[in-house]
């Protein structure tokens, strides 16, 4: 399969294992800025009640996960028939990608690795469309529509994007939309880290789905909910033919029943949400402030619950950050293996106050 764009080494953040493995440090002793986890874990009332109800691992799940989809339309908002859940965002990714057959893909760059590996998986041709760092990683929709060409059968934007935070807002959705429908043109949107954003209704896509048929929008429970064990995704399109060509190519029961169970109560616990968004937006504003005191580094502005720096300094690349961390027990994402990024460029998540103060004190010493 020919593939056009940069190809690069990926790995993902939060691989304490192969960490532990190589450099012989206990994982539960590292503090992990490479995952983009909660830092508050997972619900302690969820918690709660699954050990009261281990019972149901002895019972099928419901085949159509009523009550499960149900308490995903009242925190989106979406429309109950349009929901559709799978086991973790990335089953859902590989299903759409495969159910679209695009013969042409292009995906918003830099970008996680899933996409552009789906893709090659299922024999399409894709590239990416890069956000460019003089534009501080904002996507420029004049470049854009000559990129969306009808060639295009596949368009995937994460939003926020990861790596770099920046956000793609309601105005411009519906423009891209319009652009790809007018083309034929299917519309896959990550928003694994929507609900970090302080301002999510500016630029969720959730509510477009009425509007658009090409579009769906995926979510999961791993980032937010610091459930990454738990498998638990889902999707919104109002397309039928979609969602019906999806579910025949599931799996049946492909949701377990405890994670269906644990989803019925995760996105209900209305304090744990509140409190892990003010945490978030409090201390992102707190880090970024920070960070553009220092000399050597250049800070982008972030919607989600990561930051990404840039490296103004021929003494240390993030390389060699990362090494020097790592030995303190602080984990951060080089992320020269992202595509278009090189080795100037880092990115960590937000955790706990104290825990990013430790963080930004090391980095400190580092980097000025």
């Amino acid at each position: 399969m020919q593939k056009e764009g940069i190809k690069m080494m990926h790995q993902h953040g939060g691989d304490l294992d192969a960490i532990e493995k190589q450099y012989h440090i206990p994982k539960k002793e590292i503090i992990d800025f490479s995952g983009n986890i909660n830092p508050f874990g997972f619900p302690t009332s969820v918690k709660k009640s699954l050990t009261q109800n281990l019972d149901i691992l002895s019972v099928y799940p419901d085949k159509n996960y009523t009550l499960l989809r149900k308490a995903i339309a009242n925190y989106t908002g979406a429309n109950f028939e349009h929901i559709v859940v799978g086991n973790g965002s990335t089953e859902l990714i590989s299903t759409f990608i495969k159910t679209t057959k695009a013969q042409k893909t292009l995906i918003v760059g830099p970008a996680y690795s899933e996409y552009e590996r789906e893709a090659e998986l299922c024999g399409s041709n894709y590239h990416y469309f890069a956000l460019e760092e003089k534009e501080s990683f904002c996507i420029n929709l004049s470049k854009l529509w000559t990129a969306l060409t009808p060639e295009i059968g596949l368009f995937i934007l994460c939003n926020p994007n990861n790596p770099t935070g920046t956000v793609v807002n309601t105005a411009q959705l519906k423009q891209i939309l319009q652009h790809c429908q007018k083309n034929k043109t299917a519309v896959m949107i990550d928003e694994t880290y929507m609900e970090f954003c302080d301002d999510l209704e500016e630029c969720c896509a959730i509510p477009l789905t009425l509007q658009f048929d090409n579009l769906f929008v995926i979510r999961g429970t791993s980032k937010f909910f610091a459930a990454p064990g738990l498998r638990l995704g889902y999707a919104v399109s109002s397309n039928e033919t979609f969602l019906k060509t999806l579910k025949q190519q599931q799996d049946p029961w492909s949701v377990n029943s405890v994670a269906a169970f644990a989803g019925e109560l995760l996105f209900s616990d209305q304090q744990f949400i509140q409190q892990t968004k003010d945490l978030i937006s409090n201390e992102r504003k707190r880090c970024i402030a920070e960070l553009r005191t220092w000399k050597n580094i250049t800070v982008y502005d972030s919607n989600s619950n990561f930051i990404l720096l840039k490296l103004q300094t021929d003494k240390i690349d993030a390389h060699k950050l990362f090494e020097i961390l790592i030995q303190k027990k602080l984990l951060i994402r080089d992320a020269s293996s992202f595509t278009f990024l090189d080795d100037t460029f880092l990115r960590f998540c937000i955790l706990l106050p104290e825990q990013n103060t430790l963080l930004l004190k090391e980095l400190k010493k580092l980097v000025e």
